[in-house]
């Protein structure tokens, strides 16, 4: 089963508070979510999958897109959201559980399928963040073959800890994976990088303080490998209250 913990996206994003006002990082929050379910979508021999949440956006897109909702009323963040659905994987009788964020916008259908190819028949995949510090994708088969704990710098913990379970345990580079928005740097990359998802699209209908992009020229593509273990912006400026829907264009 594929897992997104979602947290409420009224109160999202707080690294990016120095640039985007709460409205409009609701807005991203839901943006990239969007993408995610979208890409997802997209996969014809997808498994099941779960949005594990209680917040009202994702629950209207989970139910559009005919996904099963987890619900998450104590809202305790994605480690907690996260013990709690691999518990039901694992009452359930479910092979194995694919844990991703709600922040990767780039992500396409074929690098979940290379995934699941590339899956061990017990053991684990771990995907990093393009800065090598978080975790952007967690397989497990079994679902609670070891725990996951998200944070900043979650990589290292959950690759010490997949290694400590004595199951094969592959780290793979994945392009679109790797991408995911926490902070302004992270936003600059999503405006540089090629491509035209919801996400991208809304960020770049902002102009945003102390924000340049330069736009790169291709897009990260191929099949995933593994790992081994400026332009000036000529529209006027907007502060970090008008970057949000209704604000000055």
């Amino acid at each position: 089963m594929i897992l997104i913990p979602v947290k409420n996206s009224s109160s999202a994003k707080q690294r990016l508070a120095s640039i985007l006002d709460q409205p409009a990082r609701t807005q991203l929050a839901q943006a990239m979510l969007h993408d995610v379910v979208s890409a997802l979508s997209e996969w014809r021999n997808r498994p099941p999958v779960a949005v594990v949440t209680s917040d009202p956006f994702a629950v209207e897109l989970a139910t559009q897109y005919q996904f099963e909702i987890i619900p998450d009323p104590a809202n305790p963040g994605e480690t907690g959201a996260i013990e709690m659905a691999t518990r039901i994987c694992e009452e359930r009788g479910i092979e194995f559980s694919l844990v991703i964020p709600a922040d990767i916008p780039l992500i396409e259908a074929w690098e979940f399928e290379e995934i699941l190819q590339q899956a061990p028949a017990e053991g684990s995949i771990l995907v990093p963040a393009a800065d090598g510090r978080g975790t952007n994708a967690a397989f497990r088969r079994p679902p609670g073959l070891f725990p996951l704990r998200f944070g900043n710098d979650s990589f290292k913990p959950h690759l010490a800890a997949a290694q400590a379970t004595g199951k094969p345990c592959i780290v793979i580079q994945s392009p679109g994976i790797a991408v995911d928005v926490d902070n302004p740097a992270d936003l600059q990359r999503l405006l540089a990088m090629p491509g035209n998802t919801r996400s991208q699209r809304l960020a770049r209908s902002w102009s945003i303080v102390g924000l340049d992009y330069e736009p790169m020229n291709d897009r990260p593509t191929g099949s995933i490998s593994p790992a081994n273990n400026l332009c000036e912006d000529s529209r006027p400026r907007l502060s970090a209250g008008e970057a949000r829907p209704g604000g000055r264009k």
